[in-house]
């Protein structure tokens, strides 16, 4: 694709893809950065871009990517595996049920078979949607949603 092309075909779409990482990333600035990624993977890769036949709807689906590893990055920083400290004005019974209770939901987890221990694990704590837990473990999404379901009722019956 040469330089005047990708111009015409793909610079005018700045504005759109803004609006989709905006409505995204809620974030002016992180919407920014992923337009301007997108814009530079697309120039990266302007020699396989004769092939496209939509630049609009391929640049979306390159920049929603970009946002939804963006948001599953953050969402992985923002994790945090142990329970915080007990506060000073609570008593110390709570803290201990709570931990209690946590090892309890934990060890449910770990007796879970691998197949619903893994979709539970991608649904409740990764946010992916059905779709994708299908993709991943190589079911339809129809068996993720019954394997959760099954999961989620072998816990409640452990508790």
């Amino acid at each position: 694709m040469t330089e005047q092309a990708f111009h015409k075909d793909y610079l005018p779409l700045a504005e759109t893809l803004y609006r989709v990482a905006f409505y995204m990333l809620e974030s002016e600035a992180e919407a920014e950065d992923a337009v301007q990624e997108v814009f530079l993977k697309l120039w990266d890769a302007r020699a396989q871009l004769d092939a496209v036949q939509s630049p609009k709807a391929y640049s979306i689906r390159l920049l929603k990517n970009l946002c939804l590893n963006r948001i599953r990055k953050a969402r992985q920083l923002c994790f945090q595996p142990e329970l915080p400290e007990a506060e000073t004005g609570r008593p110390q019974d709570d803290t201990l049920d709570a931990r209690q209770r946590l090892d309890k939901v934990l060890e449910g987890i770990k007796s879970l078979p691998e197949r619903q221990r893994e979709i539970l694990i991608l649904r409740s704590f990764e946010g992916c949607s059905y779709a994708e837990i299908a993709r991943k473990t190589g079911m339809s999404p129809a068996s993720a949603r019954v394997q959760l379901a099954r999961a989620r009722k072998t816990l409640k019956t452990k508790q």
